[in-house]
């Protein structure tokens, strides 16, 4: 009787075992998160963050990795509740938010703006901005392009009269390639490297970077609605852990971030160099600053987004007068 006795008290003891650890794997909260494009490398931290465990770890599944149309209509989502998490150009996000839509940056990917103006170096070397007098230029006339092309402008003393614009759509390299237009705005870690592989490697393009000359402001980042954080900030704490720890993870593996990426998203098979190139354009360029190196990446300061809406203010985009608290907030980057 007594043996009997503790068998059946070892397979209950086996049994809450068993139950108590359900229990946790479904007390995992889930989440969606929201693009801006199409996958790019600046995108590897959600697939290598699902793939390696670092979001199973702080008890985040996330459900979905949504493909997207822009910055601007990622905000929309993710500030009507559409989605948990979003990723996107944070100057885009400031003007977002001066149109009154709820979202808020969480960690600033790019610390400086990858974005830049781009020829084909064949044709056309660009050095200094005034170098775009006279030019054609295809831009995108709305997102996030168009709002750097502007504070870029207003930066350097130019106008849009200064030159001739044509009005582009994705992809933008097909332009430049065809020779429609002498110059694209685009993205160092995104257009350069699969405009470099079609237009003859490293050193065939000529790129004039807004960050040279006068563009002072984070690139694209991570961010969540108003919403979010008053009424889950305990899964917002945790997902961006997570997040920060696939963000060194990446750029200690750039090309296993890669892989793992090209494997995960729908498409990708036959892209892993491709995203490998932007991954390592942004390791090389933009991921770091001396506030990273201090805080860790992703890190964001209140003097760098006062400059950037200073930017932002003196170009006119943004529609209501706003303050670096309104845009957002480091409270969920501080060391534990």
């Amino acid at each position: 009787m007594l043996r009997r006795s503790l068998i059946k008290a070892a397979v209950l003891a086996a049994c809450v075992g068993t139950l108590g650890y359900s229990s946790a794997a479904l007390a995992a909260d889930k989440v969606n998160v929201q693009l801006d494009w199409v996958v790019r490398g600046n995108h590897a931290m959600f697939f290598v963050g699902k793939e390696k465990g670092f979001f199973a770890k702080n008890d985040i599944d996330v459900a979905e990795i949504r493909k997207g149309s822009g910055s601007p209509d990622a905000m929309r989502l993710v500030g009507n509740e559409n989605a948990d998490f979003g990723f996107g150009d944070l100057p885009t996000l400031a003007v977002a938010r001066s149109q009154n839509v709820p979202v808020v940056a969480l960690a600033a990917v790019n610390q400086h703006s990858p974005l830049g103006i781009i020829s084909l170096a064949k044709t056309l070397k660009l050095a200094k901005p005034s170098d775009l007098k006279g030019l054609t230029i295809g831009i995108h006339p709305a997102g996030s392009t168009y709002i750097f092309f502007k504070g870029f402008l207003a930066a350097n003393g130019l106008t849009e009269k200064d030159m001739t614009l044509n009005s582009v759509s994705p992809p933008y390299e097909s332009y430049l390639l065809l020779g429609r237009v002498q110059t694209v705005v685009g993205y160092v870690d995104a257009e350069v490297p699969e405009l470099e592989a079609k237009a003859g490697g490293p050193g065939s393009l000529s790129i004039m970077m807004g960050s040279d000359h006068g563009w002072k402001a984070y690139g694209s980042g991570l961010f969540t609605s108003q919403k979010m954080i008053k009424d889950k900030p305990e899964i917002v704490a945790r997902f961006v852990k997570a997040y920060r720890e696939a963000f060194d993870y990446v750029v200690a593996h750039p090309e296993e971030a890669a892989e793992i990426t090209a494997k995960a998203a729908p498409g990708y098979a036959d892209k892993k160099d491709v995203l490998l190139a932007q991954i390592n354009a942004d390791i090389a360029s933009t991921f770091t600053s001396p506030d990273t190196k201090e805080h860790g990446l992703g890190w964001m300061t209140k003097t760098q987004w006062e400059e950037t809406l200073k930017t932002l203010t003196d170009q006119g985009v943004l529609k209501a007068a706003l303050s670096a608290d309104d845009v957002f907030t480091d409270k969920f980057l501080a060391k534990e």
